[in-house]
């Protein structure tokens, strides 16, 4: 389940799923996300198989091929996780993490490549307002300052944190997946890089700083 909720466009698919008043048909899903019929369909059938998904035909009474509706399985997670239950099993995820020999660098690779996809979707042109747009989608608050005194960095505060207690427990592996997720992103949208990333230890915290213009250059 974990690893069919680990990619972004299923994690975005089932979230439609969870808030959705109705079962969804794949191209219904397909608008709402601006991808192809076919690939969401490939998405769904990974979501079928582990058990989040279930599919029903549904004849509207006219010659042809019954049309096909998605909705979550029954005893499936809804995207409002129990907060005890979601906190007990990201602590212990992060503690096999640990036992198994992960490290920040592993931690912030598998952050960019969630990132990176999350670019890659974006409708926005600026690295800024994707980035933002992504923070906020995650529940950081973030803030936005204006650009520096040279006008190329810009500063983007995470108001609240919504993986604080875990970031408190586990600073190394949850801070440098967070930084690993802003990296993507804006390497994804490009016109920028991350410049600066500070946590919760910080002298100045929580925050990530992303250049976006080149004194020197053209």
């Amino acid at each position: 389940m974990l690893k069919a909720l680990g990619d972004e466009t299923r994690f975005s698919m089932y979230r439609e799923l969870a808030t959705a008043t109705r079962p969804l048909t794949a191209p219904e899903l397909a608008e709402r996300l601006a991808l192809h019929p076919n690939t969401v369909r490939l998405h769904l059938e990974r979501l079928r198989d582990a058990g989040l998904v279930e599919v029903e035909a549904v004849h509207r009474g006219t010659v042809g091929r019954p049309q096909h509706v998605y909705s979550l399985s029954a005893g499936a997670p809804g995207l409002g996780f129990d907060p005890p239950s979601y906190t007990l099993l990201a602590g212990l995820l992060a503690t096999l993490a640990e036992r198994v020999g992960a490290d920040a660098d592993d931690a912030a690779a598998v952050g960019r490549s969630w990132g990176e996809d999350a670019g890659r979707r974006t409708r926005a042109r600026s690295c800024v307002k994707a980035l933002t747009a992504e923070l906020q989608r995650l529940g950081f608050d973030p803030s936005a300052s204006e650009p520096d005194g040279d006008g190329v960095g810009v500063g983007i505060a995470f108001l609240h944190c919504p993986f604080r207690e875990l970031a408190e427990a586990y600073p190394e592996l949850v801070c440098n997946l967070h930084r690993g997720i802003c990296e993507g992103v804006v390497d994804a949208v490009g016109g920028g890089s991350v410049e600066d990333f500070a946590t919760l230890y910080d002298h100045d915290p929580c925050r990530v700083t992303v250049a976006v213009g080149y004194p020197d250059g053209p």
